[in-house]
C-alpha cells in the first residue's frame, strides 16, 4: 500500500504533494505553481489559507521543506520495495500497533474536550483512525461523533467571539477526523445531521481552508447519498450556495471545484420551484456556470450544463442567461464536442431559453453568432437521441425566418432552413 504524505507536505490550494514549496508573507507555504495561479491568473490579493490581504507577493523558496519532502519520497520508495512491503513481521507489527491505538480511543475522546491543545489531539486521533476500519467503528460506538460535534460548536463560538484563529483551526481538525468516516449507516448519518455538526460543516464550506472545505463537502456528499432526510434544513442554504459559487469562480483547485459542483447539484435538486432557484441566479449561478464551461473537461461540463438547465427553468435564470455575453457560445461549444450527455443537456438549455414565451432577441442573435444554429443543423445529420433532434428541429422551425436575415448566415444553411418550414 502506498504511503500517504503528511498533511504538511500538501499544498493548501491543490491538496497535492508540493514539488516547489514557497512561502508567502503570512508564513503559509504553497506549491509555487498553485500560488502563482492564484495571484496571477485569478488576480487574488489574499493568502488562500488565512484570507489575509497581502502587502507583498514575494515568494520565498522553502528549501528545508523541499529537502524533507525529498527525503520522505526516498523512504516511501524504499518501504514499498518487494523485499520489505507486506512481510509477515511488518504486518504483525502494524496490526499490534492498531490494536493498541484502538484500546486508547475512549481515553483520547474523553480528554479532547478538556485539553487546551485540541488541534494536536485531533491530529493524533485522525492518525489513529487512518486506514483502520475497526478504529472508525470504535470511534462511532464510543460517541466520537457527538464529542466532535460539541468541540466544533465550542470552537466556532470562541472563534466568532474573539477572532481566535486557533479555535477555528480546531474546528477544521475535527472535520478532518469526521471526514474519514464512511457514513454508510443511518445512525452515523443521523448524528451528523444534528445542528451541532451540520452548522459548523456549513461554516467550513463558506470560510474554511482549502483542505477543510474538501473535508466538509466530502461529508455533505456522503450524507446526501446515505440519507433520505434533507440535510439543508440545518444550514443557511443561500450562504452555502454563495460560498460554493465563489469556489467555482476562483477555480483555484480542480478537487474543490469538482466537489463544489457535486454539492451544488444536491442542493439545487432539493430546491422547491421558483423562489429558491431565482435566489441562486441572483447570487450569480448562471454567470459562474457559463464561464466554467469555457475551459471544462467532460465531467465538469456535464455537471455545469445540468445545473444551467435547472437554473434556466425559471424566468430569472433565462434572463440572466440572455444577458451574459458568452453563455450561448459556451453552451453551443459543448454540442457534438464533449459527450452525448453534454450534447443532450446543452440542447435542453438552448431549448429552454429559445422556446420560452417571448424569447429574448439577444439570445436568438447570439445563437447565430455563437455557432449554436450551425450546431443544431449539424445535429440533423448525425446520430442523436430522438428528443434532442426533435428539440433542434422545433427551434429551427420556430426561429428560421429570424436567423435567415443575417448576412453572416451561410446560403446553404438558409436553403436548409427553408426546407424545414
Amino acid at each position: 500500500m502506498a504511503m500517504e504524505p503528511p498533511p504538511l507536505f500538501l499544498c493548501p490550494i491543490s491538496m497535492e504533494l508540493m514539488e516547489d514549496p514557497v512561502t508567502v508573507a503570512t508564513g503559509v507555504t504553497y506549491d509555487r505553481r498553485s500560488i502563482e495561479r492564484w495571484f496571477f491568473k485569478y488576480g487574488k490579493t489574499t493568502c488562500p489559507a488565512t484570507m489575509q490581504r497581502l502587502a507583498s507577493f514575494d515568494l520565498t523558496p522553502n528549501h528545508t521543506l523541499k529537502r524533507v519532502i525529498s527525503s520522505w519520497l526516498d523512504r516511501a520508495s524504499s518501504s514499498s520495495s518487494p523485499s520489505t512491503a507486506g512481510s509477515p513481521a511488518t504486518t504483525t507489527s502494524s496490526s499490534s500497533s492498531n490494536a493498541m491505538e484502538r484500546e486508547r480511543l475512549p481515553s483520547v475522546l474523553a480528554g479532547i474536550e478538556e485539553t487546551p491543545f485540541k488541534a494536536t489531539a485531533l491530529k493524533n486521533l485522525k492518525s489513529c483512525m487512518a486506514g483502520d476500519e475497526a478504529a472508525r467503528e470504535d470511534f462511532v460506538a464510543c460517541g466520537g461523533i457527538q464529542v466532535l460535534g460539541r468541540v466544533m460548536t465550542q470552537a466556532l463560538a470562541e472563534s466568532s467571539a474573539g477572532g481566535d484563529f486557533s479555535a477555528f483551526r480546531t474546528c477544521e481538525e475535527a472535520a478532518a477526523v469526521l471526514a474519514t468516516l464512511p457514513l454508510s449507516d443511518d445512525a452515523s448519518v443521523e448524528l451528523l445531521l444534528k445542528p451541532e455538526c451540520m452548522r459548523p460543516v456549513s461554516v467550513l464550506v463558506q470560510r474554511g481552508s482549502a483542505e477543510a472545505r474538501l473535508h466538509a463537502m466530502s461529508m455533505i456528499c456522503k450524507i446526501s447519498r446515505a440519507s433520505v432526510r434533507d440535510w439543508t434544513a440545518e444550514v443557511d442554504v443561500d450562504d452555502m450556495v454563495k460560498a460554493l459559487l465563489e469556489l467555482l469562480s476562483d477555480g483555484a483547485s480542480a478537487k474543490l471545484s469538482s466537489r463544489a459542483l457535486d454539492v451544488l447539484l444536491d442542493v439545487t435538486a432539493r430546491y422547491s420551484r421558483g423562489a429558491r432557484r431565482a435566489k441562486a441566479v441572483e447570487l450569480g449561478a448562471v454567470r459562474v456556470l457559463a464561464e466554467l464551461l469555457l475551459d471544462a473537461d467532460r465531467h465538469v461540463a456535464e455537471r455545469s450544463l445540468l445545473l444551467l438547465k435547472r437554473m434556466c427553468k425559471c424566468p430569472e435564470g433565462r434572463l440572466a442567461f440572455a444577458e451574459h455575453g458568452l453563455a450561448v457560445a459556451a453552451v453551443a461549444r459543448a454540442v457534438l464536442r464533449v459527450s452525448g450527455l453534454a450534447t443532450r443537456l446543452a440542447v435542453n438549455v438552448l431549448w429552454l431559453v429559445a422556446c420560452a414565451p417571448a424569447p429574448a432577441e439577444r439570445v436568438l442573435e447570439d445563437m447565430v453568432v455563437g455557432g449554436a444554429v450551425a450546431k443544431l443543423l449539424a445535429l440533423m445529420q448525425v446520430e442523436s437521441s430522438p428528443s434532442t433532434k426533435d428539440k433542434a428541429v422545433k427551434m429551427l422551425r420556430a426561429h428560421g425566418a429570424f436567423w435567415r436575415q443575417y448576412p453572416c448566415f451561410p446560403t446553404d444553411l438558409k436553403d436548409y432552413l427553408k426546407s424545414l418550414n
